[in-house]
Order: C-alpha cells, then sequence, then structure tokens
C-alpha cells in the first residue's frame, strides 16, 4: 500500500510540474534559510555553554549612582567585591577576579613577540572556569606572583617545540616571569578571550602595599565572578548585597552622596545582554539574534502556505480523482495518507535541495554575518536534528489540512459534476495570503528601518574632524623614567614634523572609536561639599591635542606650552559643564575644581563631539593636559604618497622607540568599525527579507495562475461584452491588491512596535516617518501586481474565441 501511495504521488507531482515546482523551490528556500538561522542562533546562544560550572558561575556587575541618579554601569566594578562576598556569605563556594591590562612584549632569549590580549587572573581561575589546562596545574597555576600561563598557540609562538614548562620569559624587557602552565586555545564562543594570564598576585605586588586592592572599594576595573553553592537562589542572594555594602561602605559613599548596586548576571547572558563598561570583548545582541530567529520561522511557515494554497486551490482539479476512488471502495483515511505521502514526498525532495542550498549559499552567509560557520556542521547532530524536525513537521502541516479537504469531498456530488468551489476555502487561502505579505511587510519596513538608522548614524557630523588620520598604537616598552619618555616623545613629534606630509602629531590617552577608559568620580567645584561630586570621563592629552582634531571652541582657551601652567588646568565638554552646574560655558571660566586631591582651574569648554558611536549620549568630558602622556599618537596625514608616509613613521619609530612593534590603523576606519555588528544584522535582515518575499511571491505567482486559468471563460464572457484589456487587468489585480493592504493593516501596528523598541537602543535615532510605511506597502504592492501579471496579461489578451469553444 505505502508503495502505491509512493508512486501515485510522484506521477501526481510530475503531472503538475508547474506547480511541483514552485513548491519545491519555496520550500527548499524555506528550509535552507531557516537552517542557516538556526545555526547563526544556535552559535550566538552557545557562549560560554561548556563551562561545566556555568548554572552556578555569575559575574558580578556594578551600579554606580550620584545624587539617586544612574551615573556608569560597570562590567568591571570595584575590586574589593570577590573576596569580600565569599567572607560574608556562605553561599558563595568560591571567586575570580580578572583584571585587564595593556599589551606586553614577550622575550625570550633574543626572540620577542608581542602578546595582546592578558588579564590578571586569581588562583581559582581554572577551577572554577573549563578553560583546559595542558600543562600545569590548576590549582597552583596562578598562586605566585611573577608567573604566568599560556594558550598553546602563544606557547609554541615563543618557545617552539621546547616544553614551555618552567621556562622563564621578559616582559617589555623590565620583569622576568615564570611560565607554570599551558592552557588549549579557547573556543570562538566565550565572553573572555585572553593569550596570556598572569597571577592576580603579581598586581598586587605591583600596586605595592599602600594600595591593597582586596580592600578598594571605591576603585573599579575588576571583572569579579563568583561561583555560588548549588541550589543557590541568586535574587535572593542579590538582595543581601545592599545591606552589607551599606554596613561596610555606607558611611563612604554618603559623603558624596553616592550608592553602589551590585547585581549577578548569568555566565551563559553576558554575550547577548551586557553592554557596560570595560566588558571584556563587544558582545552581541539578545534582541536582533531573535529577530532573526523570528525570521527564519517567517519564511517556512510562508513556504508551507504555499503549498496548503495551491494544494486546497487546485482541489477542483482533483474532486473527481477522489470521487472515483471513494466510489471503488477507498476509506478517507486512505486517501489523507495518500495526500500526506504528496507532501513527504514533496518536502523530502525540498530537504535534498536545501541541503545543496546551505553548501553553496555558507561562504556568503559567513560574509555577511560574521560568523564562522563552516562545513563541519553539516556533521553536527543538532543541524541533521533540525532537519528532520523541519521535515517532520513541514510534511504533516503542509499536507495535513489538503488531506482532510481533498478527502472530505461527497462522490455522488463529484460525480454528477455539482461540485463547486467553497467560499470558506476561498477565506482561508485569502487569509492565508494575508498571513504572509503581513510578515512580508513587517519584515521590508523592519530592513528600511535598520539601514535607515545605520545610515543616519554613519552620515552625521560627529563634532571632531577624524579624516586623514592614522593612530599609531602607543610605545609598550618605554624609559624607566617618565622624564626620558616625555623627551623621546618630542624628539619623535618634531623629527616626524618635518616630513612636508605630516601636518600634525598629538597623542592621548583615548581616541575616537571608542570608550573613554579614564572614569573619575568624587569631581567638584572647589569649596563644594564632597556630596556634590560626580563622575566624569577623562581623557589625557598633549598641547596639540585639540587643535588636531579640530574641536570646537564654546568658551576660553585651549591648550598652550606659552601658558606655563597648562598641566594644572583643565577643558570641559559642554556637557561637563553641565553636570559642574553651568548652563552657560562662559560662567565656567576660571572656576577651580577638586581632581583627586589637587586643584585644576577651568580654561576652556569646547562642544560635545561623538567620542563613540551615535549608539551612546554625549558623556561629560574632562580634558587634562599632560605633556608626557602614554598613549596613541594621532597623525594627521596627506592622502598622497601615503605608503612612503607610513614608512617614515615606521623608520622613526624604529629608532626612537626600538623594540616596540609599529601598529597603526585609520581613524575612520576605526570609528566606523563600531557600526559593523549593526551593519551585519542590516545585511543579514535584508536578505533573508528579500527571501522571503520571494518565498511569498513564488506561492502568489502559482495561486494566479491557476486563479486565472480557472476564470479563464468569464474573461472571455467579459471580453465578448466589450471589456478592455485594461478591465480586465484590474479585475484581476483588485482581489490580490485588497489582499496586501489587509495585510499593510495588520502590519503596521506590529512593525511600528518592534521599530520603536529597536531605535531605543540608540542615543541619536532616526524619527518614525509615515513614509517607513507608506514605501514598504507600495513596493509590495508592485511587487504583488508584478508577480500575478504575467498570467494576467497574458488572459487578458487571449482571443476570447479559444476560451469559450473549449470546455
Amino acid at each position: 500500500m505505502l508503495k502505491s501511495y509512493f508512486l501515485v504521488a510522484v506521477r501526481s507531482l510530475l503531472k503538475q510540474r508547474f506547480y511541483s515546482l514552485i513548491n519545491l523551490f519555496g520550500l527548499a528556500i524555506g528550509i535552507a534559510c531557516c537552517l542557516l538561522i538556526l545555526q547563526y542562533v544556535r552559535y550566538e546562544l552557545s557562549y560560554d555553554d561548556f563551562h561545566t560550572k556555568k548554572e552556578n558561575l555569575y559575574r558580578v556587575q556594578q551600579d554606580r549612582y550620584d545624587k539617586g541618579e544612574l551615573s556608569t554601569q560597570w562590567a568591571a566594578g570595584a575590586y574589593a567585591v570577590g573576596n569580600s562576598f565569599k567572607d560574608a556569605f556562605p553561599e558563595v563556594e568560591e571567586y575570580v577576579k580578572v583584571v585587564p591590562t595593556g599589551s606586553l612584549v614577550v622575550g625570550y632569549g633574543e626572540d620577542k613577540l608581542k602578546v595582546e590580549k592578558i588579564y590578571f587572573a586569581s588562583s581559582a581561575f581554572f577551577e572554577v572556569f573549563s578553560y583546559p589546562l595542558v600543562q600545569g596545574n590548576p590549582a597552583t597555576a596562578l598562586t605566585e606572583p611573577n608567573t604566568v600561563v599560556l594558550s598553546a598557540s602563544t606557547a609554541r609562538n615563543i618557545f617552539g617545540d621546547e616544553d614551555p614548562l618552567g621556562k622563564t620569559v621578559r616582559l617589555n624587557e623590565e620583569v622576568d616571569a615564570k611560565v607554570t602552565g599551558v592552557y588549549a586555545d579557547l573556543p570562538a564562543n566565550t565572553h573572555l578571550k585572553f593569550d596570556m594570564l598572569r597571577s592576580y598576585a603579581t598586581f598586587v605586588q605591583q600596586v605595592g602595599p599602600d594600595n591593597n586592592p582586596d580592600e578598594a572599594w571605591m576603585w573599579d576595573g575588576c571583572m569579579t565572578y563568583l561561583l555560588l553553592q548549588p541550589g543557590t537562589d541568586p535574587k535572593a542572594l542579590e538582595a543581601k548585597f545592599s545591606d552589607y555594602v551599606e554596613a561596610n561602605i555606607g558611611e563612604d559613599l554618603a559623603q558624596y552622596d553616592a550608592d553602589a548596586v551590585y547585581l549577578l548576571q548569568p555566565l551563559p547572558d553576558i554575550h547577548l545582554y551586557s553592554h557596560y563598561m570595560m566588558e571584556a570583548e563587544p558582545n552581541g545582541d539578545g534582541t536582533a539574534t531573535y529577530l532573526l530567529l523570528g525570521i527564519a520561522f517567517f519564511i517556512i511557515i510562508i513556504a508551507w502556505v504555499n503549498y496548503i494554497n495551491l494544494a486546497t486551490a487546485r482541489a477542483m482539479n482533483r474532486a473527481k480523482e477522489v470521487g472515483i476512488r471513494k466510489s471503488v471502495g477507498s476509506l478517507r483515511s486512505q486517501l489523507i495518507q495518500q495526500f500526506l505521502m504528496e507532501s513527504a514526498v514533496l518536502n523530502a525532495l525540498a530537504v535534498v535541495l536545501a541541503i545543496l542550498l546551505v553548501v553553496v549559499a555558507l561562504p556568503a552567509f559567513n560574509r555577511i554575518s560574521g560568523q564562522e560557520l563552516s562545513f563541519s556542521l553539516l556533521s553536527t547532530p543538532l543541524f541533521w536534528v533540525s532537519l528532520l524536525a523541519l521535515y517532520l513537521v513541514g510534511a504533516f502541516l503542509s499536507g495535513l489540512y489538503p488531506a482532510f479537504v481533498l478527502s472530505a469531498f461527497n462522490p455522488a456530488t463529484v460525480l454528477k459534476g455539482s461540485m463547486k468551489t467553497s467560499h470558506r476555502g476561498n477565506r482561508l487561502r485569502q487569509g492565508l495570503v494575508v498571513l504572509q505579505f503581513a510578515a512580508s511587510l513587517f519584515l521590508l519596513i523592519g530592513t528600511l528601518a535598520v539601514f535607515r538608522q545605520i545610515s543616519f548614524m554613519r552620515d552625521q557630523d560627529l563634532g571632531i574632524n577624524i579624516d586623514q588620520t592614522l593612530v599609531i598604537q602607543a610605545p609598550i616598552i618605554r624609559s624607566r623614567q617618565d622624564s626620558i619618555y616625555v623627551g623621546d616623545k618630542q624628539a619623535f613629534k618634531q623629527e616626524m614634523l618635518r616630513y612636508p606630509a605630516i601636518r600634525s602629531i598629538t597623542a592621548s590617552s583615548a581616541v575616537p572609536g571608542g570608550a573613554v577608559g579614564w572614569n573619575a568620580g568624587g569631581i567638584r567645584l572647589k569649596g563644594q561639599d564632597a556630596s556634590d561630586s560626580k563622575q566624569y570621563r577623562v581623557i589625557a592629552v598633549d598641547y596639540d591635542f585639540l587643535d588636531a582634531y579640530g574641536l570646537k571652541l564654546l568658551a576660553g582657551r585651549k591648550f598652550g606650552e606659552e601658558y606655563g601652567n597648562d598641566p594644572g588646568t583643565v577643558v570641559f565638554s559642554r556637557t561637563g559643564v553641565q553636570q559642574l552646574g553651568f548652563d552657560n560655558p562662559d560662567d565656567a571660566l576660571n572656576k577651580e575644581i577638586e581632581f583627586w586631591g589637587a586643584t585644576y582651574t577651568v580654561v576652556g569648554v569646547v562642544d560635545d563631539f561623538h567620542q563613540e558611536s551615535l549608539r551612546e549620549t554625549y558623556e561629560p568630558l574632562i580634558f587634562r593636559c599632560i605633556p608626557g602622556v602614554h598613549g596613541a599618537f594621532s597623525v594627521k596625514v596627506a592622502t598622497s604618497n601615503l605608503q612612503e608616509t607610513i614608512a617614515h613613521l615606521h623608520a622613526g619609530w624604529d629608532q626612537i622607540f626600538p623594540g616596540n612593534p609599529f601598529e597603526y590603523y585609520f581613524l575612520d576606519d576605526h570609528f566606523d568599525a563600531q557600526y559593523r555588528a549593526d551593519q551585519r544584522f542590516g545585511q543579514v535582515f535584508g536578505v533573508f527579507t528579500g527571501l522571503a518575499i520571494f518565498v511569498a511571491c513564488l506561492g502568489l505567482f502559482g495561486l494566479a495562475s491557476f486563479t486565472t486559468a480557472q476564470r479563464t471563460k468569464e474573461i472571455g464572457v467579459r471580453k465578448v461584452l466589450g471589456a478592455s484589456v485594461p478591465q480586465i487587468l484590474q479585475l484581476l489585480y483588485r482581489d490580490f491588491v485588497k489582499l496586501v493592504l489587509v495585510a499593510f493593516v495588520l502590519a503596521v501596528p506590529l512593525a511600528y512596535f518592534a521599530m520603536h523598541q529597536w531605535l531605543q537602543h540608540f542615543a541619536f535615532r532616526i524619527g518614525i516617518s509615515w513614509w517607513l510605511f507608506a514605501l514598504p506597502c507600495v513596493l509590495v504592492v508592485l511587487i504583488a501586481i508584478l508577480t500575478v501579471s504575467f498570467q494576467s496579461i497574458k488572459a487578458a489578451v487571449a482571443n476570447p474565441v479559444h476560451s469559450l469553444r473549449s470546455e
């Protein structure tokens, strides 16, 4: 019987090749898109999933308040949190402290290697996290000062085939460190990436006995992870933190009218839902990830709807087949099985084609998504489980309703020729078409909003000149004496400025395109109470920074060597002086501020500018003049003969800062990189939106073809009675356009809500204009008209004699 069902199913699909191909390609594209997006989403959701203790691992996130208002949110908060919470709360089984540090030049013998991502980590690191240590003892590898643990690839690059364990390396030509462990190279799906770990005991030793970090509650910059006892309720523990903080440092906080709140972040949630100061890596976007998951289901549902629509629309053509089968004894259950078999065969062919599409599309998908999915995903159990689930659900759901509709025909009615099209069936098909185009409109409106917002951010005036700026990363190895480094820095600037293509050089602790790392609290006007203190972002600059970047002066003056005492002066941004209490920038001039025990005079105010992307609001900034600032060099260059200019800079760098790698980037590229994740999201969103509309149009084309064929005689009669071709086309278009307009009414409120929610992530954003909805509607109407035009025009211009003489 199954063999018979299969043969009949194949014959039926071959007989209706046109409609079968429409369904086949629609289902294949839907399944392929769904599989690609599911793998993308699975990867995003898999971050830190490999840690065996992840269910009980939490990072402590810190919120700081000034006068009851949230001022800063930190991923890396106070240093004292870990050890203090472990001592105070039995629910905390262990803690780990992770402190970011700069790059280092690691020397072994005559060889040197720059190592980028380095952290200080406390001794329990390898016992709490599941980063596998392939050499060394996880319990002792990070206990002693001046010890390091290397990644396998870093160890290989430094030592070659030698056993690194117990070897001594020299860091920045200053400090010796013993290699006490080697860990396997990290997987890509972890929020914490590092090439080397230094023991936290080294950090404690470096800051000295007078600055014990384990007692520092007002000193931020330490990522703290807590391993909780099994069964601990994190929310209940979190609620206890406030009382503890109040009891221990409440008085210290009260004098600044400040507060600190500590929250627990589940380790697997960090990648998608954490975007705070001093994140270890740029994190993903949970909202975008689940939006893409929604697109995946939209596309596959649209493909299934196509099958249901075409199968039920063809019901009249198969009515006699059903009537004859029933009259010779077929049971309804057998007919249902027959039609489900047709669905199963078509879905099986679609699955095979979908796998081929995935293989072909995977490299392009990786380029636009920024992920590194490989063909090895074809060997993962999850891929095949997803594929099997899509096949079974698709074959059953898309085939079930047509099977029940077709198997329900009354044989007597059918064979007498009095079978008529059901209005209920027509309404269902119309409802499904409305669902398809409502989904397509929703996605198209969303795509337009995403690209409009990205374009808006990239086209805005930044308030700072970043054009033709080459940034050289700060020298890692520097003179032990600051006075010597200041001389070297000045010599480099003077020597390079002799070159005609170099227009200016300035050094600073931060450059546009990234967060300002220096966050300073306790700043207030001289004479004010400590409770009036506020937090600011501070950028240390030399004399030339403000001019080099073209910052607009609102009041006062810029820094200058001719003033002599400028290291004792500061320049504020507009938002900075407003936070200080002055709406008029001129009123802030010559005022003195207290800054960590020292007094500085405000000599100037510059206009706000975008230090970071337009996702972020204007920060309250203070510029401090530090002539010997150890930071990146920003070099304004002419674009002609650029390679020669870079070579000249490289030669001067090697001469004045020997042993330091010469690493540079162009600032406009660096600034643009902040939008890369949004651009990728927009590209992925746009591509799959286009595919969703294409699949919907495939179904609409098939349905229009079938509907037009059914109305051939009606069209012939209308033409004989004098109807023109435009009138016939209007008749055929009207029904489909009505459906698109109904879909528009349904899609707009949902799209408006989703767009409004997404735009809330941006401090500077587009307005939600009417044309963002009207344009997609017009576009979809045009697409729908073009889709049905081929068959409609063919029917409208046909000779009515041929349609009226054929029965």
